[in-house]
């Protein structure tokens, strides 16, 4: 279920509602990230090519093609309509006749612009329902969620409740630097937005609670807790088993998943329901063993530089397609008033001219950023091997069949086209990280690791 609407219209921080549903460890493009409930445990299918570590039986391999089509076409054509839906807006003066009745509405100017970016934020998730109630109708027919309508609409308001809560008043203040610094704005909102993004992922995890059920890990899974202690050791991510909890994901997924979230005091272990006991538990210190790497390779820290770097680059882009935009059709649009005749980006119509430049440049940008996750996500599952390495009897074999086992839950593609994984994939393809993983063995004649001495 997509948590936000696609346009990117709140910036960056769609992080903070798509930071309460991590991604699952297999690769997965956004469109498949769906919700959850458990079937029964199959081995994987030996590989009909030797060459390739992934494979399904011929059943799934039907399903997971038609599937993964589904997920792209959805996800291509949402992120379009997204932009389309932006533009309609200004094209048809809505935005500005939104602004307009707002301010008849209200008297105070805050309470106009928080009108104003409520209702858009209702707007614009509605219009990307269509795509969404698509989305979670195909993860249901393929087996991959069981999560009921009731339960999913449910979801979906609380997220939106999410949005009118804390990015309604981000964009008031952003419109509001708009409005101050009319030459600069682009340098102050790069700056506003640096520490609200460390900030998404401190409380992303005192959020999850609002749509999943967590219960310690320890209740009904001592023994994993036991060895997830030994990774925790060996990689020293200090997290103690009173941060280790298990997810109800069963309630709206049928599919594998186990990850580390939060920073400094909100740092936890999650696995959930569907994956502890499901897959043997050396296959879940593997998947642990991957996000540990995250943390202890900083790419948290890595992540949030390389953000701050390319929005500076892109903030200062949008300010100057923006200005070009409100330039060429102001008057259509209706983005002058008394107060902004040599300022139109900054009234409500003029800040969603900004909006539609950001949501352009973060379509045209998502290979580049998709590049930058895939790298982190292979040097995470290099750790991740390399961490259960003495811990489990063979690396090797046990992250290829995690990965078999992600991919066969969640129905991926073993041979997604070049493009689409290319513009879709935040990870590298599950048939990429299990080739890598079959053949990586550095501690073969005596050799060591990238990571690890031993």
């Amino acid at each position: 279920m997509t948590f936000a609407p696609r346009c990117l219209f709140a910036f960056c921080f769609a992080v903070l509602l798509t930071g309460l549903v991590p991604l699952p460890c297999a690769a997965q493009p956004a469109a498949a990230q769906s919700a959850p409930g458990p079937v029964a445990a199959q081995p994987a299918a030996a590989p009909a090519n030797p060459q390739q570590a992934y494979s399904l039986p011929p059943d799934k391999l039907a399903k997971a093609i038609a599937l993964s089509r589904i997920r792209n076409i959805l996800d291509i054509a949402g992120s379009l309509w997204g932009l389309v839906f932006l533009w309609l807006l200004l094209a048809t003066r809505a935005a500005a006749g939104l602004a307009a009745w707002a301010e008849r509405l209200l008297r105070r100017r805050w309470m106009q612009g928080l009108l104003f970016f409520a209702v858009f934020l209702v707007i614009t998730t509605l219009a990307s329902i269509p795509f969404d109630i698509a989305g979670h109708h195909f993860e249901r027919s393929y087996g991959i969620s069981v999560q009921g309508w009731g339960s999913w609409l449910g979801d979906l308001s609380k997220a939106l409740g999410l949005s009118l809560l804390f990015v309604a008043p981000i964009l008031l203040l952003f419109n509001w630097i708009v409005r101050r610094w009319p030459r600069r704005y682009w340098l102050g909102i790069w700056v506003a937005t640096l520490p609200l993004l460390v900030l998404t992922i401190f409380v992303s995890p005192l959020l999850a609670p609002i749509f999943n059920k967590f219960e310690p890990l320890v209740k009904d899974h001592p023994a994993l807790v036991a060895d997830l202690e030994k990774v925790v050791a060996r990689t020293g991510t200090n997290i103690p088993p009173d941060r280790m909890f298990l997810m109800k994901a069963s309630l709206k997924t049928n599919g594998l998943n186990a990850y580390v979230s939060g920073i400094g005091a909100t740092k936890r272990i999650v696995v959930w329901d569907t994956t502890a006991g499901r897959i043997p538990d050396d296959e879940v210190l593997f998947i642990f063993g991957h996000e540990s790497g995250h943390y202890v390779l900083h790419h948290i820290p890595k992540m949030l530089a390389g953000m701050a770097v390319a929005l500076f680059f892109v903030f200062w882009a949008c300010a100057g397609f923006a200005a070009w935009l409100a330039r060429r059709f102001s008057a259509r649009w209706l983005l002058k008033n008394e107060q902004a005749e040599t300022a139109p980006l900054s009234t409500r119509a003029g800040f969603v001219v900004l909006l539609f430049a950001i949501s352009v440049v973060s379509f045209l940008l998502t290979p580049a950023s998709n590049a930058f996750s895939r790298h982190f996500e292979h040097e995470a599952d290099v750790y991740g091997q390399e961490a259960v390495h003495g811990i489990v009897a063979d690396p090797q074999k046990t992250a290829v069949a995690a990965f078999n086992a992600l991919g066969e839950a969640w129905l991926e593609d073993p041979n997604p086209s070049p493009f689409i994984e290319f513009w879709e994939y935040n990870h590298p393809s599950t048939q990429t990280r299990a080739n890598f993983a079959t053949h990586y063995d550095p501690w073969v004649n005596g050799g060591r690791g990238r990571f690890f001495d031993k």
